[in-house]
């Protein structure tokens, strides 16, 4: 099973920890993930153009089997690969820090959410995943 990890990141990558426990949270579970900061632009080694960034965001959401939105920080990015991978009838898996807020729209579009105090909490609802 491959999942998409869409997650909000900052230039100076102080997220990259974060990025890596949730991916290895994955992976115990079984699934093969992909990141777009990790996998292709290489923790900013690579860049693309906005077009090239979205077209090759939505081709990995096509050729996973679903996304999981990392939601404890908002981001413009975060609703579009959402909002993608709804109209593609992708799974969504919502996880988020305790005391994230949610949006309604994103509550509407989500298959589950999941609140977490440690991203190694994941592992084990990641292995409970119905898909």
């Amino acid at each position: 099973m491959k999942a998409y990890l869409a997650i909000k990141f900052h230039e100076d990558y102080k997220n990259r920890d974060l990025i890596e426990q949730i991916s290895n949270s994955l992976e115990i579970a079984g699934f093969k993930s992909t990141v777009m900061v990790r996998d292709y632009e290489k923790w900013g080694k690579i860049q693309f153009t906005p077009v090239e960034l979205m077209e090759l965001t939505f081709k990995l959401i096509d050729e996973s089997n679903l996304l999981i939105l990392e939601f404890s920080e908002k981001g413009t990015g975060l609703g579009i690969e959402a909002g993608y991978a709804y109209a593609k009838n992708k799974p969504i898996i919502v996880v988020a820090q305790y005391s994230s807020e949610i949006s309604l729209t994103l509550s509407g579009i989500a298959n589950e959410i999941y609140f977490y105090e440690n991203p190694k909490e994941l592992s084990q609802i990641f292995k409970n995943l119905k898909i």
